[in-house]
């Protein structure tokens, strides 16, 4: 049994202890096809679909030639709703059906998908696991500093508890820092941000499938 030893600091940045962590809860070792395709199926799901252009059958307007076929001298010409004339419908018009693109994974799959790119977060030294993230008041200098007495310098996403509402909004105006709820971390914010930035409580939580219902252990 491989265990990982992340170090737990306040937040000055100081180390008060450690969590060990096994690592065949998360999969034994980084599986980058499984988190590949989790990453597609997340990011193809959020596509909204709202591209949509009209083809010739849906433009309105008269279905009479512009003019006759014959004895004009010019070429032949049908109506104006033609898709080479202006005001015309478009040729191959998009239809904006969401189903074309959406995916699916088993729910074994996703839940071990975002446990797996925890794992590569650890394995990277990527994870900044805080004694506490709560705070009094929503105050972002106080909450830039203690992300800068952790090392962070590159983009961050921070895992709070879902009633841990003042850093939520302490972060909102950090660059380059998201949040997210601990019972929705998933595989795709996780890769697209370089640092991880979770309480001791909250990740317990995590690793235990304790801040879990239902309904999200469905949606996980």
């Amino acid at each position: 049994m491989t265990m990982i030893e992340l170090p737990v600091t306040d937040k000055t940045g100081k180390k008060v202890d450690t969590i060990q962590i096994d690592e065949a809860s998360l999969g034994n070792e980084v599986r980058p096809s499984l988190l590949k395709q989790a990453y597609v199926m997340f990011h193809a799901n959020r596509r909204i679909g709202a591209a949509r252009t009209k083809s010739r059958g849906m433009v309105k307007g008269s279905t009479r030639k512009l003019y006759r076929q014959k004895g004009t001298g010019n070429a032949r010409v049908g109506n104006a709703r033609t898709v080479v004339r202006k005001g015309g419908g478009v040729a191959f018009a998009k239809d904006a059906n969401t189903g074309k693109w959406r995916q699916k994974m088993p729910r074994r799959m996703r839940q071990l998908a975002n446990r797996n790119a925890l794992l590569a977060k650890l394995v990277d030294s990527e994870v900044k696991c805080l004694d506490s993230l709560e705070m009094s008041e929503p105050k972002t200098r106080d909450l830039k500093g203690t992300l800068e007495a952790n090392g962070i310098d590159r983009t961050c996403l921070i895992a709070v508890a879902p009633d841990n509402r003042n850093a939520a909004l302490s972060a909102r105006n950090l660059e380059n820092v998201d949040t997210i709820r601990i019972d929705q971390l998933n595989a795709f914010e996780l890769l697209n941000h370089r640092y991880l930035v979770v309480d001791r409580a909250s990740l317990e939580a995590f690793l235990n499938g304790t801040c879990f219902s239902d309904d999200n252990q469905e949606a996980a």
